[in-house]
């Protein structure tokens, strides 16, 4: 074998060689051996069976694989996993609290904010990034938030009425507790 050809094979060997790596994913830690080009998405789904967040284009347009890392929104089918290690993964699958649901996860279910369905985990994942970061966002930027996601159905406006209904019952649980803590 000519060494440019060895150079080569041994280049793509490196990149199958599975290393270590700990994932903390919706506060459980995971320690995997896995190959460095695999992406996050794949880890989720595959080796995690967290299969909520969706494969779509696999190409970063449609934000149905929209994780948080770190509290913020990441399309998971561009992000590697190895890259991921350290860093506090939320899936769409860590939101509720056991059989209650998250106030954004709520009110897609009031607004009926979806039609099929498959866009709706990337939808929730991105108006919970933005409340993480603006408590009290308004209509444009509750818009802006969700820009990186797309509905086949059409479901913005209710998409966007769900998002508005999640805020106001994150602004009136945070003003709740503020009256209790000062009472």
């Amino acid at each position: 074998m000519s060494p440019r050809k060895q150079s080569a094979v041994q280049k793509v060997a490196k990149v199958l060689t599975k290393v270590p790596v700990r994932l903390n994913v919706n506060g459980s830690e995971y320690a995997l051996e896995i190959e460095p080009r695999r992406t996050l998405l794949e880890v989720l789904r595959l080796d995690l069976n967290l299969t909520g967040t969706k494969m779509v284009c696999n190409m970063g347009e449609c934000g149905a694989c929209t994780v948080l890392i770190d509290g913020k929104a990441a399309y998971s089918c561009l992000t590697l996993a190895v890259d991921c290690a350290n860093r506090k993964i939320l899936t769409i699958e860590g939101l509720s609290h056991g059989e209650v649901l998250d106030p954004i996860q709520q009110a897609f279910i009031e607004q009926d904010a979806f039609q099929c369905g498959y866009c709706t985990p990337g939808q929730i994942m991105a108006v919970k990034a933005l409340l993480e970061h603006n408590e009290n966002p308004d209509k444009e930027e509750i818009r802006t938030a969700l820009s990186g996601n797309i509905c086949r159905c059409g479901a913005y406006p209710a998409i966007i009425r769900a998002a508005e209904s999640a805020v106001n019952t994150y602004r009136s649980r945070k003003t709740a507790v503020k009256v209790k803590n000062n009472g």
